[in-house]
């Protein structure tokens, strides 16, 4: 995130949510409420990030997203105090997404009886830069791993000549923002826990994999530079003037956002067939677009599991 305040931010949101969480236990007319005041200020976390990821991470996708966000939050936010209960579920889902995201983004190294614990972002970072190193050695290549602007051995130094090249995993490499997506979910909605275990079981290992191959075919498409392809248009689209950002933007920017589409709806897939009451959730995106009623389980042909047998 940006900075102090985006931060403080987000946990403001996450905080009212999950206090909405809590309310609708006790009292359902004053949970709707206070989750339609985490809706608006949901809606204002998104507006804030837009220069962010417009202007300074340079993202046609995440930009696009971001924008769409903020109207999206501010009507899911109105149909919910309009009397749409099925919006329950996917407001209990932020507040389980941001619980598990948020203190890898946000927790700090901590000094504790003389020793470093190390902030979680950093661990996670780290984890991730060495298993993609193993992965690039595997492949034949060969770089260097050098400690990164955070502090962290989470940057990989490659060399073009005498220019310097140097390809960073940041916490937004590591897939935990698309496993804490499909965390929440899975928690949000009203199923036996070992299904809701399959789940997850079947999401994380296949976004944590498949975000290693992404990792590495970034890192080698840009320390090799084997996108170096229409340069002055690429610089022209990102905003950018740096000749040795255009195989960052094309492996990165272009064909792994668009990429990552298509696996998250695949593995959304795999894993409503294993609980399908995430169709419910689905349904109500569906109906926020569209403006229309869905029923998913009989169009896709999908059942709930007899969960005596679960």
């Amino acid at each position: 995130m940006p900075g102090l305040l985006s931060d403080i931010l987000a946990w403001v949101v996450i905080a009212t949510f999950v206090a909405g969480v809590v309310a609708t236990g006790r009292d359902r007319g004053l949970g709707r409420n206070v989750m339609t005041a985490g809706w608006v200020l949901f809606a204002l976390f998104w507006l804030q990030l837009i220069p962010h990821f417009t202007l300074v991470h340079k993202s046609y996708i995440e930009g696009l997203l971001t924008i769409a966000a903020v109207p999206a939050s501010l009507y899911a936010g109105w149909l919910l105090y309009s009397g749409r209960d099925s919006l329950f579920v996917l407001s209990r889902a932020v507040a389980a997404m941001g619980v598990v995201y948020l203190p890898f983004e946000t927790i700090p190294a901590l000094a504790l009886l003389g020793t470093t614990v190390p902030a979680p972002r950093g661990v996670l970072m780290e984890t991730v830069a060495a298993q993609t190193n193993f992965l690039i050695e595997s492949l034949g290549y060969s770089t260097t791993m050098i400690t990164g602007d955070e502090g962290y051995l989470n940057t990989f130094l490659w060399m073009q000549g005498t220019h310097r090249i140097e390809v960073s995993v940041v916490l937004a490499c590591t897939g935990l923002g698309s496993i804490a997506i499909f965390a929440g979910l899975i928690a949000a909605v009203d199923a036996p826990i070992r299904r809701k275990a399959r789940g997850l079981a079947i999401a994380v290992p296949i976004i944590y994999a498949l975000n290693l191959l992404r990792t590495t075919f970034i890192t080698i498409s840009v320390g090799k530079q084997y996108f170096h392809l229409f340069v002055d248009e690429i610089l022209f689209l990102f905003g950018s003037s740096d000749p040795y950002m255009v195989s960052f933007f094309i492996s990165d920017r272009i064909i792994s956002q668009v990429l990552a589409v298509v696996a998250l709806i695949g593995i959304t897939y795999l894993v409503v067939r294993e609980v399908p009451e995430l169709l419910t959730i689905i349904e109500d995106v569906l109906y926020m677009i569209t403006g229309e009623e869905h029923d998913l389980r009989a169009e896709l042909g999908i059942d709930v599991p007899d969960d005596r047998r679960a």
